[in-house]
């Protein structure tokens, strides 16, 4: 039976973290199946999800914890499988003046509808020509394939007023 592991990481940035990283779990009877990974402030982190046979999930593990002695911080999870329904998947864009709270609220407002992030990546800019601080952010949730979105839309036009910036509510695909 296979096992899904999901392990985080940060190491400091330098060539070759991906490729040791890889190298411990093809090593070790697995594969790597999933992952997203950036470069932050001379920091690399990520996190990704593999399968191995479960007999080999022991020895992967121990592998993967001897990766500390290189300076590898990493937590290993087992990951679970959550049975649901039909999904659609929502996207969320946001852009606007930078502010405190941004995050926050957008957070808020889905958490208060038992909605998931699934994926969350935000940046911050300056407008061109004036040179004001720019946030953006894209977030993507799935919810039940038969959700009524305007209600979620609703409170997002509320947010967005509130707080001088724009965001998009948009289907993108269905699950």
């Amino acid at each position: 039976m296979q096992q899904h592991l999901v392990i985080s990481l940060i190491s400091d940035d330098k060539p070759g973290v991906v490729e040791r990283l890889s190298a411990v779990v093809a090593e070790n009877g697995g594969n790597w199946e999933d992952s997203r990974m950036a470069h932050f402030a001379g920091k690399f982190a990520g996190i990704l999800r593999v399968s191995v046979p479960g007999d080999a999930g022991q020895a992967l593990r121990k592998a993967l914890a001897a990766l500390a002695d290189e300076g590898y911080k990493l937590q290993i999870e087992e990951a679970r499988t959550v049975a649901t329904g039909p999904q659609q998947t929502i996207l969320l864009k946001l852009v606007g003046n930078d502010r405190a709270g941004i995050v926050r609220e957008l957070s808020r407002a889905l958490a208060a509808r038992e909605l998931n992030m699934e994926q969350l990546e935000t940046g911050y800019d300056s407008i061109p020509g004036s040179g004001e601080p720019l946030f953006t952010a894209q977030c993507t949730i799935s919810v039940a394939e038969d959700m009524d979105l305007d209600g979620l839309r609703d409170e997002l036009d509320e947010i967005a007023d509130e707080l001088g910036v724009e965001i998009d509510c948009e289907s993108a695909t269905t699950a």
